[in-house]
């Protein structure tokens, strides 16, 4: 199953191609010297990844053009905004209309969206949320493969399950040759054009090896890879954009210096921004967010959070609960709710309405069985998928009774493209920039 559509080149400007998809145009960062008008490419992340021989383009788009615009139709009844708005505070009504309207909201606005608790009233947040997700991304929903390659960490992070609390975790590293041979499956045989390659930090992985693994898989498939290792250094990110690393996979985890400092011994959130602010100066996606229900955060905590994120430019908000292992510091600290994982997801889509990317992470999906299908209709359009080979990904415990451990790959993909099909969503990546 591909998890990107081939698009036709039909023009140039500048270091942009414009795209053509079933009469949509999008624009991608071009990376080819020899990419001519009528080419065939897959796209990722606004990056072109791959050219494709036209007859193999055109028997992928004939397979894909009917269904593509099935999905497309349900996604749009699904996603139809009728607000029966009878009852409800006249405020709330005037922010879902301003929302409606693509009319900026105040941080009141938001903040007040937040602090909502009726299920009434969050039933017509989601609904908004959704209807504004449709409206500017339409039914694209990215579908990323994640690679776990190693499970120690230096970092003793006060609630991860891999940090140095915790004595009792299996530890494990990949070597070279089994990162790469992991992504070549999950390229080759499932069809994955988007890998996250992640680690704790790892020592033992230095920077030109970091390098080295990305160009061995690149060299091997096209792809577009983003590197989720910690803090690497300034230089680091550089060094690995240059090996072909496109994006950054870095949560900051909270925006509130105080509260991060008691959550990450001897770190500072100045030095996570910093990469965050580097890598984007560099050309990377993001990839970044926080953590909800941490202990002592409030929701003005969480309402900066999600302006952060955008202020950063990111590609994709990450906003999941807070899990903590039970061999952490903070192992009794309770989970949030699932009403306030939602709110959060619902308002960085009213927030970042035009442009934002908003994943379902996996640690939501631990906390909440129907996560995916109940985040993805309250304003998020991505999942990843981990591909990390079972006899690794079983000890990759950053937090416990961790979602879809044990599955095979291929029931992780039957059961998500299930869960989009009948949300009428396309496993796709269409690119990020309208023409």
């Amino acid at each position: 199953m591909c998890y990107a559509i081939p698009g036709k080149v039909i023009g140039f400007e500048g270091k942009l191609v414009k795209v053509e998809y079933f009469g949509e145009v999008k624009q991608a960062v071009n990376e080819f010297d020899d990419l001519e008008l009528g080419d065939y490419i897959y796209a990722q992340g606004g990056y072109t990844i791959k050219k494709i021989p036209e007859a193999e383009a055109l028997s992928i788009l004939a397979t894909w053009k009917e269904t593509f615009f099935e999905l497309q139709e349900l996604d749009l009844r699904l996603s139809r905004l009728d607000l029966e708005k009878a009852g409800i505070d006249k405020k709330f009504a005037l922010i879902l209309d301003k929302a409606a309207e693509d009319l900026a909201l105040k941080e009141t606005d938001l903040l007040y969206l937040l602090n909502l608790e009726g299920e009434k009233e969050l039933k017509l947040l989601y609904k908004v949320a959704n209807f504004l997700r449709q409206k500017h991304l339409g039914n694209s929903c990215c579908v990323h493969g994640i690679i776990e390659f190693s499970n120690h960490c230096s970092q003793n992070c006060a609630y991860c399950g891999i940090s140095t609390h915790n004595r009792d975790l299996r530890r494990y590293r990949m070597t070279k040759q089994q990162i790469a041979d992991a992504a070549y499956d999950a390229i080759e045989t499932w069809g994955f054009k988007a890998l996250v390659l992640q680690s704790g930090e790892d020592p033992a992985y230095s920077v030109a090896d970091l390098a080295e693994i990305i160009q061995e898989i690149k060299q091997r498939s096209a792809v577009l890879i983003f590197i989720s290792c910690g803090e690497v250094g300034l230089n680091g990110l550089e060094k690995l954009y240059q090996a072909g690393a496109r994006g950054l996979l870095m949560r900051f985890e909270t925006g509130n210096p105080k509260l991060y400092e008691k959550l990450h011994p001897d770190r500072s959130l100045a030095s996570r921004l910093a990469h965050l602010k580097k890598a984007f100066e560099l050309g990377y996606l993001l990839i970044t967010g926080g953590l909800i229900g941490l202990p002592g955060q409030t929701r003005e905590d969480i309402l900066k959070d999600i302006l952060l994120t955008k202020e950063l430019r990111t590609e994709m908000y990450t906003f999941g609960p807070f899990l903590p292992h039970p061999n952490t510091p903070l192992a009794l600290t309770p989970p949030p709710s699932v009403k306030e994982v939602l709110k959060t997801l619902a308002v960085a889509r009213l927030a970042d309405a035009k442009d934002g990317k908003i994943v379902v992470t996996t640690g939501f999906e631990t906390l909440h069985p129907q996560a995916r299908e109940e985040g993805l209709v309250a304003g998020a359009n991505s999942v990843m998928l981990n591909v990390t080979p079972a006899e690794f990904s079983k000890n990759y415990l950053i937090y416990p009774k961790r979602a879809h451990s044990g599955e095979r790959l291929k029931e992780q993909i039957d059961t998500t493209l299930k869960i989009l099909r009948d949300l009428g969503r396309a496993p796709t990546d269409l690119g990020v920039t309208h023409a």
